[in-house]
C-alpha cells in the first residue's frame, strides 16, 4: 500500500503591508514606544530635580535679586508655582498640564517655558543643521578615503583620524580653536552670535566628534560589503573602484550607520549645551544650563520632552530610511501568537 503522507500546513499569511512595506500595526507599536519613551524621560527628569538640593522659590528669590523676602511672601510664591504639593500631587497636576502642551512658567523669567524654548531654537538650529552637514561631508570623505586607498599607512593613518576625533572632547577642541584663530592670527569672532562668521568655530568644535564617529562606521561598513559576493561579480564584470563604492557598496553600508542615528543627535543636543556654553553663543545650551543650575523645573521639563520627541522622531526617520535604501526590510508589527 502507498504510504500515507500528511499534507504540509498551508504558510501563514503574511501581514498586510502597506505602501512600501510599512502596515498600521508597525506604525501604531513605534507611536506606542515612542509615548513611553517621551512619558520615561519627563518622569525621570522630575524625580531628578526633586532630589537635587535646594527649593526652586529660594533660589529664585536669591537669583532675582531680592535681599529681604517674608516667609509668607515665599509660601505665596510656592503657592503660586505649585511647588508646596506633596511630589506626587506635583508630578500629576504639571503631567496632566503637559499632556495638554503647558509646561508653566519659568520660574527665573516669568515667562511661560514653552515661549523661552521657542526664542532659542533658531540659533541651536543653525548650529547642529551647520554641524551635521559639516560632520556628514567630512565622514564620508574619510570612509570613502580609507577605502579607496590601496597605500596600506595612509588607510592606517585615515582610520586612525577617527579615533583621536571620538577621543578628545569637543571642549578642548572648542578651547584650542579659540586659542588659535581667534586670540593669535584674529581670524574669528571669539565668542557671540556674530552672523556666519560666528557660527564657523562652533560648528567645527560640534561636528568633529560625530564626523569621527560617523567615518569610522562607514569605513568598517563599507569593508564588509566590499567583501561580499555581489562586489567580486562587480570587479569580475570589470567596473571601475569608484562606481563600485558609490553605486554598488555604499547604498549597502548605509543601515547600520542609519541605526545609530538616534545616539549621532543625542550627541549633538548634549554637545549644544557645551559648545554654546564656551563659545557664549544664544540657544537650547544656555536655556539648559541656566535652567539646570537654577532649578528652573517648567523650563527643564519642556527641554527634556522636546528632546525626547526629537530623538524619537530621528529614530523612526531612520528606520524609514533603512527600509528605502533596503526594500528586503519590511516594517511590520509585531505578529500575534
Amino acid at each position: 500500500m502507498a504510504e500515507l503522507v500528511a499534507p504540509a500546513p498551508a504558510p501563514a499569511p503574511a501581514p498586510a503591508l502597506g505602501r512600501g512595506g510599512v502596515n498600521g500595526r508597525y506604525l501604531a507599536t513605534r507611536l506606542a514606544h515612542s509615548v513611553f519613551v517621551v512619558w520615561a524621560a519627563y518622569t525621570f527628569s522630575f524625580v531628578v530635580l526633586y532630589l537635587v538640593p535646594g527649593d526652586p522659590v529660594e533660589m529664585m528669590v536669591s537669583n532675582g535679586g531680592v535681599i529681604s523676602v517674608t516667609s509668607e511672601q515665599i509660601a505665596e510664591l510656592r503657592a503660586e508655582f505649585g511647588v508646596d504639593q506633596s511630589p506626587p500631587a506635583q508630578y500629576l497636576t504639571n503631567l496632566w498640564h503637559a499632556v495638554h502642551l503647558d509646561f508653566g512658567r519659568s520660574l527665573q523669567r516669568g515667562q511661560p517655558a514653552l515661549d523661552i524654548i521657542a526664542g532659542a531654537v533658531a540659533p541651536t538650529v543653525a548650529l547642529a543643521g551647520a554641524a551635521i552637514v559639516l560632520a556628514v561631508t567630512v565622514g564620508w570623505a574619510l570612509a570613502l578615503w580609507a577605502t579607496l586607498t590601496r597605500v596600506r599607512w595612509m588607510q592606517r593613518l585615515v582610520l586612525l583620524l577617527p579615533a583621536l576625533g571620538v577621543a578628545v572632547p569637543s571642549f578642548w577642541i572648542g578651547l584650542v580653536l579659540l586659542q588659535v584663530l581667534s586670540f593669535r592670527w584674529h581670524v574669528l569672532p571669539a565668542f557671540g552670535d556674530d552672523g556666519p562668521r560666528g557660527l564657523v568655530l562652533p560648528t567645527v568644535t560640534l561636528a568633529v566628534p560625530t564626523a569621527a564617529f560617523l567615518s569610522r562606521m562607514l569605513a568598517q561598513s563599507l569593508s564588509r560589503v566590499l567583501a561580499d559576493p555581489h562586489v567580486t561579480t562587480a570587479r569580475a564584470k570589470g567596473l571601475g573602484r569608484w562606481r563600485i563604492h558609490l553605486h554598488h557598496a555604499l547604498r549597502n553600508a548605509l543601515p547600520p550607520v542609519l541605526a545609530v542615528a538616534g545616539v549621532l543627535v543625542g550627541n549633538l543636543l548634549a554637545g549644544s549645551v557645551v559648545v554654546e556654553t564656551v563659545f557664549s553663543r544664544p540657544g537650547l545650551g544656555r536655556v539648559v544650563e541656566t535652567a539646570v543650575t537654577s532649578k528652573d523645573i517648567p523650563v527643564v521639563q519642556a527641554l527634556v520632552v522636546l528632546f525626547a520627541i526629537v530623538f524619537v522622531t530621528v529614530n523612526l526617520l531612520a528606520d524609514l530610511a533603512h527600509h528605502l535604501l533596503d526594500p528586503r526590510v519590511t516594517l511590520a508589527g509585531p505578529r500575534n501568537g
